[in-house]
């Protein structure tokens, strides 16, 4: 099976391709030169696939890079170019609560992409995930950091909301599942095994990532604040408006319904010490994480000295 990973360079998509390992994978993303908007290059691309697994995703706007963009326009152009090169079958990570009307650019445009895959009239499986985790994630990475680096973590709200983190791994198994055609149902919620409030998967993480910081709840909009400033200052924001929304909300529960995964395909393993600790990133928050901070050192280095090979 010759497989397209639209974000591939991504979390999901990074981990997709290297469990795949295969020379039948090819691996698109911006790094690899191919824009998402580009209908005649993910056509070359794809040439000769037979599934394209189309994780590229954005959870904060950054110049061109719109929600409208990358999740619309771009989902579109990788359905015309899948048309075009004869592609059987795609697969598409979604979010669990992404809909219609919700306040949050994030989850609609990526309902309004969904909406597309569906009235394709191509095969398709659309995997309605919860928060995904694992090495590289920004759930247990930031948690990490800021645990690290702050005496006090804010946790959202006054009333808990529940999550269902997914490991990584187990988001892979169900990819390749649908990529492979076991997964009948057109779209179906990925979701952890194990339901837990948000306050106790921080002190999971916190614990094991030896940090002690005061816990405080905060009321939605605080957060929602935080989320802002954080965007405008951070390269990768503590947190993103499109995250405050979801955890305001929970990530348990699919909006609209739509079932799980069939029985031995749904994830089955527990939040637990083992796979936080192989998610727990190196270090905590620095001035490098400015952008300001980055942005002068950047220019710091294209003014200064510089040595040619010859």
């Amino acid at each position: 099976m010759r497989v397209a990973i639209t974000g591939g360079t991504g979390f999901v998509g990074r981990h997709l391709a290297e469990r795949l390992n295969s020379p039948d994978t090819v691996v698109i993303s911006r790094r690899t030169g191919v824009q998402i908007n580009d209908v005649d290059a993910l056509a070359a691309a794809f040439a000769g696939c037979d599934v394209v697994a189309h994780c590229a995703g954005i959870n904060r706007e950054i110049g061109d890079q719109t929600f409208d963009r990358v999740h619309v326009h771009g989902t579109r152009a990788v359905i015309e170019a899948a048309r075009r090169a004869g592609v059987q079958r795609i697969v598409m990570l979604s979010f669990l609560r992404a809909r219609p009307d919700c306040g949050s650019a994030y989850h609609e445009t990526k309902w309004a992409a969904e909406e597309l895959l569906r009235e394709s009239g191509i095969e398709h499986t659309i995997l309605k995930a919860g928060m995904i985790y694992g090495l590289g994630d920004h759930m247990v990475d930031h948690v990490t950091r800021a645990v690290r680096t702050f005496p006090i973590f804010a946790t959202v709200g006054f009333h808990e909301r529940t999550v269902r983190p997914v490991p990584v791994e187990e988001a892979v198994n169900a990819l390749i599942a649908a990529m492979e055609g076991r997964v009948t149902s057109p779209t179906v919620t990925l979701l952890g095994a194990e339901e837990l409030e948000l306050g106790t998967a921080v002190r999971r993480i916190a614990r094991l990532a030896g940090g002690r910081p005061l816990y405080v709840r905060a009321p939605v909009w605080a957060i929602r604040v935080l989320a802002q400033l954080t965007e405008w200052t951070m390269v990768v924001p503590l947190v993103a408006k499109a995250q405050a929304h979801m955890l305001a909300e929970g990530v348990s529960e699919p909006a609209p319904f739509a079932p799980e995964l069939p029985f031995g395909l749904r994830p089955a393993l527990p939040f637990d010490d083992e796979r936080i600790r192989a998610a727990l990133p190196e270090g905590r928050f620095t001035l490098n994480d400015l952008r300001m901070i980055r942005g002068w050192v950047g220019r710091r280095a294209s003014t200064g000295p510089s040595l040619h090979a010859h």
